[in-house]
């Protein structure tokens, strides 16, 4: 998952109240994604893992699926967030360039 954070450059310009509005509008958003990214996360891997319903507990076989799915969905955002990363960091050289 991306973590947001504002651009060094504008912050010079914010009052300290316009900092820390910021900050909290920004903080709101990464738990709100947070929130989404994690609930995606539970319902592919429920959808895929879960079939029987004719017991309260999970059956091995939904058990190891539903690990190796969690295991599987995290390492993908891991990456992607790495990937944004190193995007993000080539956009702002390119920047710096010009």
């Amino acid at each position: 998952m991306p973590c947001l954070q504002r651009a060094d450059t504008s912050a010079a310009r914010l009052t300290p109240a316009e900092s820390r509005e910021l900050d909290q509008r920004l903080q709101k958003r990464q738990v709100k994604e947070f929130m989404n990214v994690f609930g995606n996360l539970v319902d592919n891997c429920f959808s895929a893992c879960v079939d029987d319903f004719t017991s309260k507990a999970l059956s091995g076989r939904e058990n190891g699926c539903i690990a190796r799915c969690v295991v599987k969905s995290m390492s993908t955002q891991t990456r992607l967030g790495e990937r944004f990363g190193e995007l993000n960091a080539a956009m702002t050289a390119e920047m710096q360039r010009r």
